[in-house]
């Protein structure tokens, strides 16, 4: 069965196999691309979650995910297989999501 994830949601998607520094496992990650894309394309957009680091804008910001603190890991964003995607396990507020799309315009000097 094929997922279609929507922009917002927090999914467990399991990451490997990955190489060098990119973050590895199953962890949960907030899905970032629109939900045209998600329905068209076999790739979605997420950024992966942590549950170590303290937030640090623009880089790690924090974020609620399964009631326990944790941050979105911005300069991990990735696009994975719709066949990586395992379980929801929520949706960000509109001020995390805020905060997670300031801190890319930021790192990707998008303005």
């Amino acid at each position: 069965m094929e997922v279609t994830p929507d922009r917002g949601e927090i999914w467990w998607v399991a990451l490997d196999p990955t190489l060098g520094s990119e973050i590895r496992k199953t962890r949960p990650c907030l899905v970032v691309s629109v939900k045209i894309l998600n329905e068209r394309r076999r790739t979605i957009v997420v950024i992966p979650l942590s549950s170590s680091p303290k937030a640090s804008p623009p880089i790690l910001i924090p974020i609620t995910c399964e009631g326990r603190p944790a941050v979105a890991v911005t300069d991990q964003i990735r696009a994975v297989s719709k066949e990586r995607f395992r379980e929801r396990v929520g949706v960000a507020a509109a001020v995390e999501m805020a905060a997670i799309e300031e801190g890319l315009r930021t790192i990707l000097q998008l303005g």
